[in-house]
């Protein structure tokens, strides 16, 4: 049985239970969201043992990395590597989004070393196979996409993104539009170009319970991609994108009709007066369903500093209740990203949805607030060190920029704390003659 439905029958999962003990909930609470298709616990049967992660209302907000080849760089190394840096800095799950080389081989690799959720968008394996067999993606058959689905899904793979909310309607959508970006979503683009040149509906969409039996039969939580997402500040919010969203409103409660957990995917580049709007449109359109965002990115001009930029996004968005945060990388709209952009992305991302958590009143996200603060009034730099996200860093610009006082370089004997705490703890207001 799926988690979602193990919860509706009361059943208490192992991964349950774990998940209900690492974000400080009674099992019976959690039991209660999962039920209801507000949490999702990606977990394939076939990925074991594996450390489960809850997304959704009330958690933590989580942080996805996306790592893999591209047709330019095939170095497998190089992605475990990523691999490594994401697990080293508190990745909450990867996603494996190879267009080139050995996919299937390098998916595994990626599966046997990390011991967390893995997520792929299968259609990009499919049209890669397409275009190797039969010389073009439009070749591709409904048969082919269907079969790599079930092939990544006896591998292990735990969440999958699918654009099944592209119908034909929304390309009508789009034509009439007049977008200034059009599609800038890869799976989307493949399956438009399948449906225009076929002259047939979304075989995801319209065989969708072919692929909730895939999904049911191997726990898989179906991430409802967003092909349709603005890849524009000037395209946010437009006809095309809540074309989709309302059918993926619909597909949720599909999936949820066959015990089958499911995410929704939101927009890429919206403005920043126009974020809250969107998480609490989606959230009403699909029920509550967990929400899954790409930053959302604020503004286009910033190639390079994009992890900035959808950290501003992102923390705006969580903490107006999306769930889970996929990173962007300071290589994001200029090449695939080193394993350094990928540790930068990946920070990023996570002080966004700390930040939110922070705001959202997520229990326990104030403590590492709280003991840090402390660390600096006391100039412990030892305990810092132990509480920051990039402890790394943090000793790197302490051993270039140390101080000859017992204070950062900034200030010196000057510093604030340490005046203040002098006087204030001599009783009298006489404080050491060192400090003045």
């Amino acid at each position: 049985m799926t988690q979602i439905e193990e919860a509706r029958k009361g059943n208490i999962t192992p991964a349950l239970k774990k998940v209900a003990e690492e974000e400080g909930f009674s099992p019976e609470t959690l039991l209660d969201l999962v039920a209801q298709g507000k949490v999702v616990i990606p977990e394939n049967s076939n990925h074991s043992p594996i450390h489960p992660v809850g997304i959704g209302q009330k958690l933590k907000t989580k942080v996805n990395v996306n790592i893999g080849t591209s047709m330019d760089f095939l170095e497998e190394e190089e992605e475990l590597k990523k691999v490594e840096v994401s697990l080293k800095y508190g990745t909450d799950t990867l996603m494996d989004l190879s267009t080139g080389g050995d996919i299937k081989k390098i998916r595994t690799m990626i599966l046997d070393k990390a011991r967390i959720p893995l997520g792929t968008v299968p259609v990009y394996q499919a049209a890669i196979q397409a275009i190797d067999e039969k010389g073009s993606i439009v070749d591709m058959s409904e048969d082919d996409l269907f079969s790599v689905i079930e092939e990544q899904a006896k591998e292990g793979v735990d969440f999958m993104t699918v654009h099944a909310g592209l119908t034909s309607k929304a390309i009508d959508r789009l034509k009439n539009q007049g977008r200034v970006a059009d599609i800038v979503s890869r799976g989307g683009a493949f399956h438009l170009a399948w449906m225009l040149h076929k002259k047939k509906e979304n075989p995801l969409y319209e065989h969708f319970d072919r692929l909730l039996e895939i999904a049911y039969k191997y726990d898989i939580t179906l991430s409802l991609g967003d092909g349709l997402r603005p890849g524009s500040i000037l395209d946010a919010t437009d006809r095309p994108q809540i074309e989709e969203l309302l059918t993926l409103g619909e597909l949720v409660k599909r999936a949820w009709e066959k015990n089958v957990q499911v995410m929704v995917e939101g927009p890429g580049h919206i403005p920043l007066d126009q974020v809250e709007m969107n998480i609490k449109i989606q959230k009403r359109v699909c029920q509550e369903a967990p929400f899954y965002v790409l930053g959302p990115l604020v503004t286009d001009i910033a190639p390079g500093y994009d992890h900035i930029v959808s950290a501003v996004g992102g923390a705006i968005a969580a903490s107006a209740g999306a769930d889970f945060l996929c990173y962007v990388t300071p290589s994001e709209h200029l090449g695939l990203p080193s394993v350094d952009d990928v540790r930068e992305g990946l920070i990023a991302s996570k002080i966004a949805a700390h930040a939110a958590d922070i705001v959202k009143g997520v229990k326990g996200a104030l403590d590492k607030d709280l003991k840090l603060s402390e660390a600096r009034k006391k100039l412990d730099w030892d305990e810092q060190q132990k509480l920051v996200l990039d402890p790394h860093k943090f000793e790197d610009i302490r051993k270039k920029r140390k101080s000859k006082s017992e204070a950062c370089s900034m200030c010196g004997d000057f510093c604030a704390m340490r005046i203040v705490s002098q006087f204030l703890n001599s009783g009298d207001g006489e404080a050491d003659e060192q400090c003045f």
